[in-house]
């Protein structure tokens, strides 16, 4: 049908057409330097999630006189086809049957008001073409930051201490600490226990196999694997190499809405140093 025709059946003129293709011409050109950034910040964030990258890429957005708001990107890159899609996928990796002690939830009821109150420590298991690895991971709930990291190709207790011991290096404040975990047999061995008390530290544990009471260890988990860990690497010795640079992005570049989409290093830095003045 002929635009002429179809513009009297709709009652709008040629004319009006012709303007708003220039106009939608000229908003793709103005937003197209809006993709080059979603590139570059993904180069370190792979999957950033888009209210985040929002966050981000504000400032360079006013100063550059482009008027777009979070919703505005949503469209922009559901348009290009730049959204993170979601994945699902669990595999259980605690085996809490076993006739070690296991210790109370000291963290029913409780809420965390301070950087290095309370530390947060789960297993997850990363694959390469070598096989399936497991990663011992040790987080400070008052600031998000991963304070000790172990990748290792069997699940033991040696390996979990090291991450601990990490972590415990790691550490700027020196009031009380809380470690809580799920009831898996390395966080239970005597090995794993006899760090924490030589460290100071109180042991808390799920009541049982309930991941929501260790929920912010999971979420750590999920983020490492859904938004840095996206490429299978080849080897064990390459994924030892990304997981660091994940864990350096995740520390120091990724803001948290949690944290008033401040990063883990921030929150922990302006902890540690309020923590000297008193």
């Amino acid at each position: 049908m002929p635009l002429a025709r179809s513009c009297r059946l709709y009652g709008i003129s040629p004319q009006a057409i012709y303007q708003r293709l220039q106009r939608h011409a000229r908003r793709q050109q103005t937003l197209a330097p809006v993709e080059d950034w979603v590139r570059e910040v993904r180069r370190r964030l792979p999957r950033l999630g888009t209210r985040k990258l929002y966050y981000l890429l504000e400032p360079r957005l006013q100063a550059s006189g482009i008027k777009l708001g979070r919703d505005g990107l949503f469209d922009f890159l559901r348009e290009r086809r730049l959204l993170i899609q979601p994945k699902r996928r669990y595999t259980k990796t605690t085996d809490s049957r076993h006739w070690l002690k296991k210790h109370p939830n000291l963290l029913a009821g409780m809420s965390v008001k301070r950087a290095e109150q309370v530390f947060v420590s789960d297993i997850t298991y990363v694959e390469s073409d070598e096989g399936v690895h497991y990663l011992s991971l040790v987080t400070d709930a008052g600031s998000r930051k991963i304070m000790g990291y172990e990748l290792s190709h069997q699940m033991r207790a040696e390996d979990t201490v090291k991450a601990l011991q990490r972590a415990v290096k790691a550490r700027c404040a020196s009031g009380s600490l809380i470690h809580h975990s799920d009831r898996g047999v390395q966080y239970c061995s005597g090995l794993y226990q006899r760090e924490l008390s030589k460290s100071g530290i109180r042991p808390s544990m799920t009541d049982g196999y309930d991941c929501y009471q260790n929920a912010l260890a999971e979420r750590v988990n999920g983020i490492l694997k859904q938004e840095f860990l996206t490429v299978r690497c080849r080897t064990y010795a390459e994924l030892k190499a990304l997981l660091k640079e994940s864990i350096y992005a995740y520390n120091h570049l990724r803001p948290h809405l949690s944290l008033g989409m401040q990063t883990p290093e921030s929150v922990r830095k302006k902890a540690s140093s309020i923590t000297e003045l008193a």
